[in-house]
C-alpha cells in the first residue's frame, strides 16, 4: 500500500506545481477543512481549561496543586507537538493531525474514568494524554498556511483560529448541561465537560483523516521541489535565505512563548480565585467562555492587521494588551464579575495578537521543506512555557495572592518589546 508522502513523485501532484489556480483551489479547500475541524477541536480544549483545575482541587483537596492540571495539559501538549510535527513532516498533515486529535480524545475518556474511580494517578496520566488534543488544535492552524501566498498567511491563521471560537465559547457555557448529564449517568459533574471534549476531539480527527486529501503539506513540498529543479538555483542561495530566516524563527518563538506563559498563568488561577470568593460554576464558565472567545474571535481582524501593518507591530501590541490585562485583574474586586470579565477578555486578546503575529513570523521564516518539523519543535517550546506558567501560578497564588500573579504576568509581557527592538537592530 503506497504512503501518501511518496506522492512527491506522483503525477497527480504535477498539475499543482504548474497551476497557481489549482494551488489556490486546494488552499481554499484545505482551509475549509481546517475550519470545520477547529470548531470541534475548540469544544474539546475548552473542557480542560474550564474545569480541569477545579476537578483536580476537588480530588486532591489542595489549592496549591490546582495549577497541576494546566501543567500536565501543557506537558502533554509539548510531547504531542513534537510527535505531531514529526508525523506531519514524514506522512503529511492528514495523518499527523488526525492522530493527535484521536489521542486527545482518549485522554478525555481517561479523565472521566479517573473521576468515576477517584484515581488521582490515572487523572494525572489522562491530563497528559488529553494535552495532545490541545497541541493538535493549535498546530492545525499551520495546515491552512501550507499553500497560502505570503500576503494570505496571517489571514489564513486567523480564519483557522476564529473558527475555534464557535466550539471554544460553547464548551465552557455547557458546563452545567454536561455536568447534569454526567450526574444522571453516575459520573461526577466536573467530569461532564470531558465527555464533550472526548467526542469533540474524535470528531475533529475524523474530519482531517477523511477529508484532507490531497495533503496540502505534501503538495507544498512537491511544488517547492518542482520549482527548485525548474529554476536550477544553487544550494548557496537557499542557505542565504535560511540564514536570514533563523532570526525570524527566534523572534516568532519568543513572542509565542512569552504570551503563552502570561496567558496560562493568569487563566489557570482565575477559576480558583472566583470559587474562593463565592462565584458559582456557571459564573466561572461565563468568564472563561468570554476569555476563550477573545482568544480566538478577534482573529480575522488580527490577521488582516498583521498582513497589512506588520508582524512586529502586532507583537508589540500584544505586550501592551497583556500588561493591561494583568493590571485590571490585579485591581478587580473579587466579587465583581464585570471587571473580571474585562481582565480575562484583555488577556485573551493579548494572547491572540501574540500567537497570530508570532505564528506568521514562523511561517514566513521556516524552510518549506522542513516546515512541519520546525513548527512542531517551536510549539514544544510554547507548550513547555505554558506548563511552567501553570505550575508557578498555583505556587505564586498560594504564597502571595492572585493580584501579585496578575501584576507579575503583566510585567513579564513587556519583555516582548525589547525582543522586537533587538530583532530590528540586528536587521
Amino acid at each position: 500500500m503506497t504512503h501518501e508522502p511518496q506522492l512527491n513523485t506522483d503525477s497527480r501532484l504535477s498539475p499543482y506545481a504548474a497551476s497557481v489556480d489549482m494551488q489556490q483551489k486546494l488552499y481554499k479547500r484545505s482551509l475549509l477543512i481546517v475550519v470545520l475541524s477547529q470548531i470541534f477541536g475548540g469544544a474539546g480544549l475548552a473542557a480542560g481549561v474550564t474545569v480541569g483545575a477545579l476537578l483536580a482541587q476537588d480530588m486532591l483537596g489542595s489549592e496549591s496543586l490546582a495549577g497541576v492540571p494546566s501543567a500536565l495539559f501543557t506537558l502533554g501538549s509539548a510531547a504531542a507537538a513534537m510527535l505531531v510535527g514529526r508525523l506531519s513532516q514524514q506522512y503529511g498533515r492528514r495523518l499527523g493531525l488526525s492522530a493527535g486529535f484521536f489521542t486527545g480524545g482518549i485522554g478525555a475518556l481517561g479523565v472521566i474514568l479517573a473521576a468515576v474511580n477517584n484515581n488521582v494517578w490515572l487523572l494525572f496520566i489522562s491530563f497528559v494524554i488529553y494535552g495532545a488534543g490541545t497541541a493538535t488544535n493549535l498546530q492545525a492552524r499551520y495546515a491552512g498556511t501550507d499553500l497560502a501566498r505570503p500576503d494570505q498567511r496571517a489571514k489564513s491563521i486567523s480564519i483557522a483560529m476564529v473558527s475555534t471560537t464557535l466550539g471554544a465559547v460553547a464548551g465552557p457555557n455547557l458546563v452545567d448541561v454536561t455536568g447534569d448529564f454526567a450526574t444522571s449517568v453516575g459520573v461526577p459533574a466536573l467530569a461532564g465537560p470531558f465527555m464533550l471534549g472526548a467526542a469533540a476531539f474524535i470528531l475533529a480527527g475524523l474530519v482531517f483523516f477523511i477529508f484532507l486529501r490531497p495533503d496540502p503539506f505534501i503538495v507544498a513540498k512537491a511544488i517547492h521541489d518542482a520549482q527548485s529543479i525548474a529554476q536550477g538555483q544553487a544550494v548557496n542561495e537557499a542557505n542565504k535565505i535560511r540564514k536570514g530566516s533563523n532570526k525570524g524563527l527566534i523572534v516568532g518563538a519568543a513572542v509565542m512563548i512569552l504570551t503563552q506563559i502570561v496567558m496560562v498563568a493568569i487563566m489557570t488561577m482565575t477559576p480558583i480565585h472566583m470559587k474562593h470568593h463565592g462565584h458559582s460554576l456557571s459564573d466561572v464558565g461565563l468568564v472563561i467562555g468570554i476569555h476563550i472567545g477573545f482568544m480566538y474571535f478577534p482573529s480575522l481582524i488580527t490577521g488582516v492587521l498583521a498582513d497589512k501593518m506588520g508582524r512586529t507591530e502586532m507583537s508589540i501590541a500584544s505586550g501592551v494588551v497583556l500588561l493591561s490585562a494583568g493590571l485590571v485583574a490585579a485591581a478587580a474586586p473579587p466579587d465583581s464579575m464585570a471587571v473580571l470579565i474585562i481582565a480575562l477578555a484583555l488577556l485573551g486578546l493579548g494572547w491572540n495578537f501574540g500567537l497570530i503575529s508570532g505564528t506568521a513570523i514562523i511561517v514566513d521564516s521556516a524552510d518549506p521543506v522542513t516546515r512541519a518539523k520546525t513548527q512542531g519543535t517551536i510549539d514544544v517550546l510554547v507548550a513547555l512555557s505554558g506548563a511552567s506558567g501553570g505550575v508557578l501560578s498555583g505556587m505564586v497564588v498560594s504564597s502571595t495572592s492572585y493580584a501579585t500573579l496578575s501584576l507579575g504576568g503583566g510585567a513579564l509581557a513587556l519583555l516582548l518589546i525589547p525582543v522586537i527592538i533587538w530583532s530590528r537592530r540586528k536587521s
